[in-house]
C-alpha cells in the first residue's frame, strides 16, 4: 500500500486500491500515484501462471485487510471490466468490507475509480461506474468524479481515448495495447484532482 503526503503539503492519506492483471491498471495506477498512492489484490500464483499474467512488480505492497480502508482520507479504486462490471476480484475486496459497512466506518470519505476494458463497447460505459457506485453509496462515500476538469484533453477525437467523466480509463484490446500519453495523464491528473477535493474535506491530522 502505497501512503504519501500530497503536492500541497498537507498530511492526508489517500490511498490508491487496484487490481491489474495485465498490467494496465497498475499503469493508470503509477500515474495516479504522481499524486497520491495505491494498494492491489492477486489471484493464486498458479491461476496467474496459467492466464499467461506478467509477474506483478514486488515494489508494490498488498494491501493486509480490506478493514485498513479507514485509515484513508480518501480512496481510488482501479479495476478491469469483467461484462460489462468490475472484475470479480475487486468485487470480492468489497465484499470483505461487511465490518467496515456495519460501523459505517467509510461513511463521508471521498473515493473514486479508475478503469480498464477490452474495447470501446466492452464496458466503458457508465453502466460500470454506475454499478461500482453501489458500493460506495451502501458505504455512505463520497463519489468524486472529475467531470470535465481534464480540459481539452476530454474533448480529443483525433485517436482512441479511454477515460470519462466518472474517471480515467484506458483500452486494453488483446492485451498489447498500452495506455497512451492522454490516458496517463489523465491518470496523474485525477490523482491531482482527488488530493485537492480531500485536502478541502479533512480536518488537520493531529
Amino acid at each position: 500500500m502505497f501512503i504519501v503526503s500530497n503536492p500541497f503539503h498537507i498530511y492526508i492519506k489517500i490511498f490508491i486500491v487496484f487490481y491489474s492483471m495485465y498490467g494496465h491498471v497498475e499503469a493508470l495506477a503509477r500515474e495516479v500515484k504522481r499524486g497520491v498512492d495505491g494498494i492491489e489484490g492477486t489471484l493464486p500464483e498458479e491461476v496467474l501462471d496459467q492466464m499467461e499474467a506478467p509477474p506483478k512488480d514486488p515494489d508494490i505492497p498488498v494491501i493486509g485487510a480490506a478493514a485498513d480502508l479507514e485509515e484513508a482520507d480518501g480512496i481510488l479504486f482501479g479495476f478491469p471490466t469483467r461484462f460489462g462490471s468490475m472484475a470479480a476480484q475487486m468485487k470480492a475486496f468489497f465484499d470483505a468490507t461487511g465490518q467496515l459497512w456495519k460501523e459505517q466506518k467509510l461513511a463521508g470519505k471521498p473515493a473514486g475509480f479508475f478503469v480498464s476494458t477490452g474495447t470501446q463497447g466492452g464496458g466503458r460505459r457508465p453502466r460500470r461506474e454506475w454499478t461500482a457506485i453501489t458500493q460506495l453509496a451502501h458505504h455512505g462515500m463520497l463519489f468524486v468524479p472529475i467531470g470535465y476538469t481534464f480540459g481539452a484533453g476530454m474533448f480529443k477525437m483525433d485517436s482512441i481515448r479511454g477515460g470519462a467523466p466518472y474517471g480515467a480509463g484506458t483500452f486494453s484490446a488483446d492485451g498489447s495495447r498500452q495506455p497512451t500519453d492522454v490516458e496517463l495523464a489523465l491518470a496523474e491528473h485525477q490523482g491531482k484532482y482527488m488530493a485537492a477535493v480531500v485536502k478541502r474535506l479533512s480536518p488537520p491530522h493531529p
